[in-house]
């Protein structure tokens, strides 16, 4: 079909300049206007007729679809001729391909209308499919950049749940070909920064950034709001400190240097700080080496009762030892439903190897004491390995948790702990240590003490800065809690394997 005379006095194109009609075509390749459908809606309206987008397989990629004449898409698209025109049935049709960012496809440009396509009518057509072909290759390179985005940062959480589970040999295997020398490293520190859920994509970049990918950055499985940064080196920590500084309700929690096998204990400690920096002007705060518990007892007496605690788990294959240890040390320092997120399993498989432990421990994990205790152990013997020195030999008279529990700086230290809520007038001593015997159940422990639950939830939460520990979150704050009590024979001794009290 030829096409008509340019003149003013042609029918069926927007009356506005070529100019005009141009600017707003490509007003739709700027950042924000970027949108295939848009395009074709536009072509539509401006020449007065319909427009559709088909792809290669013939499927409708935007606007609607007019009825075609199949032999010329087929040679359009097949690339034989570049465009064609056809009139009939009181309309008039012009196909045009659409190049695709695949050499070896392209999509078919069809718009009609009643009227004649005249010069100004083609060329809005003929620069439309330019546009489109332009927008499309943009779209699939953004596609692309955010594939690549996504397998790389999926790299990140593959080599943090490796290293969670302690196999730090598979983690230094799978980042030596992206970050090489990143894990070459005997220690390291783990910060979790806090931000919105809505700005975390960019505040990951961000810690990329500033830190010049000599850490390992990765988005928190658990929490939509927490990025997870292992930093070998301390000029990174620096950096990450300067980021949140500027960035309003953006908070930073680091952990103390720790092994590299110990990344789930450094990731524990940056948690418990990120509490503690929400008090901080600076809205910063490192992991306070405190006096743990477990340091106060004889550190041969701790490792034979360990050792003979955890003996029912040492017939089992080595392999599944360790993912049973790894696993509960995580299910007992967060809930199920994180733990199962950070190691990158499900929440059943995280409780049935809970379970298993359980089991062959002949204990119940539902008891704070018996999770205080045998989280105890669990720590104990994740200190020592590797450490050198054979396995304590079995006694006859064995060391048991009353033995470790009753000495003197064992109870000095819990009575100075527990002493602090004594100064409170509402017995918060008393309402902790019922909530911590039904097991953390507010309800229960109300009952118990002929209170309402929203009582006892208000005074745990009011022990937590005077202890300097959050309970209510669980973890290592709260166990060490439960031992002062253990200690001070508060709380019953948990019955662990064999039923023996005390074990």
């Amino acid at each position: 079909m030829a096409g008509g005379e340019d003149g003013a006095g042609q029918a069926g194109v927007s009356d506005a300049a070529p100019s005009a009609w141009a600017q707003e075509l490509l007003d739709h390749l700027r950042p924000h206007g970027r949108d295939v459908r848009r395009v074709v809606s536009w072509l539509a309206d401006t020449v007065r007729g319909t427009a559709c987008l088909q792809d290669d397989t013939g499927a409708l990629v935007a606007g609607t679809r007019p009825p075609l004449v199949g032999q010329l898409v087929d040679a359009v698209a097949a690339g034989r001729i570049a465009s064609a025109a056809w009139e009939g049935q009181g309309r008039h049709l012009r196909l045009v391909r659409v190049a695709y960012p695949d050499p070896s496809a392209a999509g078919v440009l069809a718009v009609s209308r009643p009227e004649p396509f005249d010069r100004r009518a083609a060329d809005i057509v003929g620069h439309t499919a330019h546009v489109l072909e332009l927008l499309l290759q943009a779209g699939e390179t953004t596609a692309a950049g955010r594939r690549l985005e996504r397998a790389t940062s999926d790299l990140r959480l593959a080599i943090l749940q490796l290293l969670m589970v302690e196999d730090t040999v598979s983690a230094r295997r799978v980042a030596a070909g992206l970050w090489p020398g990143l894990l070459d490293t005997d220690t390291a520190c783990v910060y979790v920064v806090e931000g919105s859920a809505e700005e975390r994509d960019r505040l990951a970049e961000e810690c990329v950034d500033v830190t010049g990918e000599r850490a390992l950055v990765v988005l928190c499985p658990a929490v939509d709001e927490h990025v997870i940064v292992v930093t070998p080196g301390d000029a990174e920590a620096r950096e990450l400190r300067s980021l949140i500084g500027p960035r309003p309700r953006t908070f930073l929690g680091g952990s103390a240097r720790q092994a590299l096998v110990r990344t789930a204990t450094a990731y524990g400690q940056a948690v418990s700080a990120l509490a503690v920096a929400h008090f901080r002007p600076d809205k910063a705060a490192v992991y306070a080496e405190r006096t743990h518990p477990e340091r106060l007892v004889d550190p041969v007496a701790l490792r034979c009762w360990t050792a003979r605690v955890l003996r029912p788990l040492d017939a089992l294959p080595h392999h599944t030892r360790a993912e049973l240890l790894a696993t509960t040390r995580l299910g007992l320092e967060f809930t199920a439903v994180n733990a199962a997120k950070v190691l990158g399993v499900s929440r059943n498989t995280v409780r049935a190897r809970m379970e298993r432990v359980e089991t062959l421990l002949s204990t119940s994990f539902s008891d704070l004491a018996a999770r205080a205790v045998v989280h105890v152990a669990l720590n104990t013997q994740e200190g020592l390995a590797g450490a050198p020195g054979d396995p304590p030999a079995p006694h006859d008279d064995p060391v048991t948790l009353d033995d470790l529990l009753s000495g003197r700086a064992m109870v000095t230290w819990a009575r100075d702990l527990l002493s602090r809520l004594d100064h409170d007038s509402r017995d918060l001593r008393r309402t902790l240590r019922a909530w911590i015997a039904e097991g953390g159940n507010a309800e229960r422990a109300a009952q118990r003490l002929g209170v309402h639950a929203q009582t006892v939830r208000e005074h745990v939460r009011s022990a937590e800065p005077v202890l300097e520990r959050a309970l209510l979150s669980g973890g290592s704050d709260l166990y060490e809690v439960v031992l002062a009590h253990l200690a001070l024979g508060d709380l019953e001794l948990p019955a662990l394997h064999a039923a023996k009290p005390g074990v």
